[in-house]
Formats: C-alpha cells, structure tokens, sequence
C-alpha cells in the first residue's frame, strides 16, 4: 500500500495506523515533513480519505502527535521540542497507559504530563511500582523502540494435559510456572514480547476456561509472565473450591517484537537470569536448568 510505497520498514499499530521509519527514504523524497504531506495527499487521492500524521524522533511521541489533531493533521515535533509538546498534555495522552491506571494517577494529584515526568517516586511507586521508570521516561518522550515489520505470529502458548486429574492448588503452581518457564523461552528464541498473559484451565468433566490479562510493558521474562498466570488461576481456583483439572496453558497474545529496554534494574537481573538458562539448554538439553519455582 501507501506505506510501502514510502519506506520497507513499516509497523502496524491497528487497522489503520503505522509507524514509519522514513530515514532512508528522504534522500530521494525529501524531509520527514515533506513525506508526511506526500502520505497524506496519497491516502486521499486513493481513497478519498483524510490522515493524520505525526513525524517525531520515536514511535511514542509520533504516536502522541499523531492524535493531537484530527482528522486532517500533521504535527512535526522535533527533538528540541519534545517536553514542551508533552508536558501541558493530559496524562491521559499516554499510550498505553489504559482508562482506570489513568484515573489513578489524576486522583493521585498528577494531571499532566510533566506532572508524570518530574513526580517523586515515593508518588509514582504506590501507581506503577517497578515499571515507575519506565513509565517517567515516557513521560517524558523517550523511546528507543525501533520500527519493525509487523509480527506475523499471532499467540504463543505451552500447555500439559495430566496423566492424573490435579487437585493439590501447590502441584498445580508448580506445574503452571513450568509453563510460564517453557512459554517465555519460546517467546525469546523468536525475540518477541507478550502484551497479553493468558491461562487456560480445563476441568476434569472437560469444561475449559481462559482467563487473561493485559501487561505494560510487554514481556518476555519467565517470572513476570509466571506471576501474572499465577494470580490468574489463583483467582479462578478460589472460585471454584474443591475442582480437580485435567489441563493446564499459559498463552501469551498480543505480540510485538522485543526491544532492549533496560530500564530497571531487577529488570535486568532478570533478563539477564533469563538468558542464562537459555545458553544452558541450548548446551545441554531443555531440561538442564529450571526455575526452583517450578520444583515442587
């Protein structure tokens, strides 16, 4: 399509937006600017249709500019005028950042985004803990997020059907951090993240059930995506007291590739645990190193 015409490395966001790396392209079409206008006046010529557009340093602020004016926009934010752009905009304007989080941070007294971007971390922890870095930091325009071709690869999952219906709610935790162990592995041989943890718990008459949850940022760390599954069947377990189950999966959706975020140090710890285990099974088999939490 249009996109295409313009620049190969094109990432889809939804149905109809993308981010565009273009700085190969302005040798031969121009600057940032002058492909903006050539987008948009192509998607109307095509189709009739009006776009907005945002031209940034990175994927978070084009994003953000992006949306500032519609539905005819182009709004050019150079690198220099990051935070003054960002900090008069609603907390709100954060990708990502969801309706209730949102909510929480107003009612917490933090109404923009300089607000977010300069707030002590004895504020943000009790909002965001650990991603509280993470999350100033977007606040305060910074993203090194590459553009990438769209990931092909809708779901990812491992899941183990039982010899024996399982009632023990301790042997079903350990089973289901070996999956969440498998699940995350497969997730970085392929260099991908989850934005979205999922269980599927199937009973002894057969029923199946999934419940799942929405991550920020996406992940591809054993013990996050663990915790996350964890709290998911602990929750459906203490609804249905006494059930035995024949089933066990962790799915992981929302899929995008990985970037190197480093942005918190336990993060790391953990990455970097991560892939200690990985250079240990490729060496020596898959099951040469497990997490304890998943050793009953």
């Amino acid at each position: 399509g249009v996109f295409r015409e313009i620049s190969p490395l094109v990432e889809g966001l939804s149905l109809d937006e993308a981010f565009l790396d273009v700085t190969a392209s302005q040798e031969l079409l121009g600057s940032a600017v002058d492909i903006a206008r050539l987008i948009k006046r192509r998607i109307c010529e095509l189709t009739g249709l009006t776009a907005s557009v945002g031209v940034a340093p990175n994927k978070l602020v084009a994003k953000i500019a992006s949306d500032l004016i519609k539905p005819d926009g182009l709004t050019h934010v150079t690198p220099e005028r990051v935070r003054e752009v960002l900090d008069p905009l609603s907390v709100r304007r954060l990708p990502g950042l969801g309706r209730k989080t949102g909510a929480r941070v107003e009612a917490a007294g933090i109404k923009t985004l300089g607000e977010l971007r300069s707030a002590p971390d004895a504020l943000l922890w009790p909002l965001f803990g650990r991603y509280s870095a993470w999350v100033r930091e977007r606040a305060s325009g910074i993203d090194d997020r590459p553009v990438l071709p769209e990931v092909e690869e809708k779901s990812l999952s491992a899941e183990d059907t039982f010899e024996e219906d399982i009632g023990d709610r301790r042997t079903l935790h350990v089973q289901l951090a070996r999956l969440a162990d498998v699940a995350a592995a497969r997730l970085r041989t392929r260099s991908l993240t989850a934005g979205c943890i999922g269980v599927k718990i199937r009973r002894a008459d057969f029923t199946t059930f999934t419940r799942q949850r929405a991550v920020t940022p996406p992940t591809c760390e054993a013990r996050a995506i663990a915790g996350v599954a964890a709290e998911l069947l602990s929750r459906w377990l203490g609804g249905n007291p006494g059930v035995k189950l024949r089933l066990l999966g962790v799915v992981l959706t929302e899929l995008t590739p990985a970037s190197q975020l480093g942005l918190f140090e336990e993060t790391r710890r953990s990455a970097k645990l991560d892939a200690a285990l990985d250079e240990a099974r490729a060496r020596f088999g898959s099951g040469a190193l497990r997490p304890g939490s998943t050793i009953g």
